[in-house]
């Protein structure tokens, strides 16, 4: 089930870059930002209201709020990746940061994640999974490379933050507190860095209403996030995720380019073997 619902949250996480990406090209980087996370937080704050919960009565460690300031970092990025390179390849790109980091928390179990050890069997593994990204890498625009590369560590973190944080109070408080942070983040980057691309105020909205549901989508990813990362680890969260990514990444591509890429298929068939080999391999460990 816990694997399942990584599959549906990293076809979640497709969805999202291009509805973010649509928005970022109608009315700026930073204002896209901005409401991404306002709509994010309306609706988490309903939920949260709802279920009669109290987000500040309690003080936790100031680390444990900093997903969402990551999160803002995510979302710059990936918006600013999304028309320079393919969907696909910012969703490789990300995996190789989450795959890179994710190894590590593992290894280490830092920030108080379950220890899974690497070993030299799981090398079979992640040579079919670099297999698969390589020939998804076909636009190298370098700042678009390097964010997206460096938006898959941001997961990863911003996912363990928000685990702990789930930890010691609940899926739906963790969640809105990372838009809380995230907003708060995202003002300031505005004020700082947007001079006149968007005003704050009187904004004309789009016909296409599709575009302003990244908010929405952000909060089921963080939450489904928060549920899966402690049961099955942030490696696996990091490629489970990727398959159901880099498939609806495909669709999404072949409906935006008009053509289907046998190459990028072939590649997420690559990942997805690699992601067998390891889990087979820790099963056969652990019995």
């Amino acid at each position: 089930m816990n694997y399942t619902l990584a599959l549906l949250a990293g076809m979640f996480v497709a969805i999202m870059i291009t509805v973010n990406g649509e928005l970022s090209e109608q009315y700026g980087l930073y204002w896209a930002t901005v409401f991404i996370h306002l709509a994010g937080l309306c609706l988490i704050t309903i939920i949260v209201l709802a279920k009669k919960e109290r987000p500040f009565a309690v003080r936790y460690p100031w680390f444990f709020y900093l997903a969402g300031a990551i999160g803002v970092f995510n979302v710059v990025s990936n918006n600013f990746a999304f028309g320079r390179i393919s969907v696909s390849a910012i969703l490789a790109l990300g995996l190789l940061g989450q795959g890179v980091s994710g190894l590590i928390i593992n290894h280490y179990g830092l920030w108080g994640m379950a220890r899974r050890p690497f070993s030299r069997g799981n090398l079979v593994g992640l040579v079919l999974i670099f297999c698969g990204i390589a020939p998804m890498l076909t636009d190298f625009e370098i700042l678009a490379v390097i964010l997206s590369f460096a938006v898959g560590i941001g997961v990863i973190l911003n996912v363990t933050f928000n685990a702990r944080l789930a930890n010691v109070t609940s899926v739906r408080i963790s969640t809105f507190f990372n838009y809380v942070t995230g907003l708060s983040v995202a003002l300031l980057v505005y004020f700082m860095f947007d001079i006149g691309e968007t005003p704050l105020f009187g904004v004309t909205f789009s016909h296409t209403w599709y575009v302003y549901t990244g908010g929405f989508i952000g909060v089921a990813v963080i939450t489904l996030s928060n549920v899966i990362v402690p049961k099955i680890g942030a490696f696996y969260l990091t490629l489970l995720m990727f398959i159901g990514q880099i498939f609806a990444g495909i669709l999404i591509d072949a409906m935006l380019d008009g053509a289907f890429s046998l190459r990028i298929f072939l590649g997420g068939a690559l990942v997805s073997a690699g992601l067998g080999a390891n889990l087979l391999l820790d099963r056969k460990r652990a019995g």
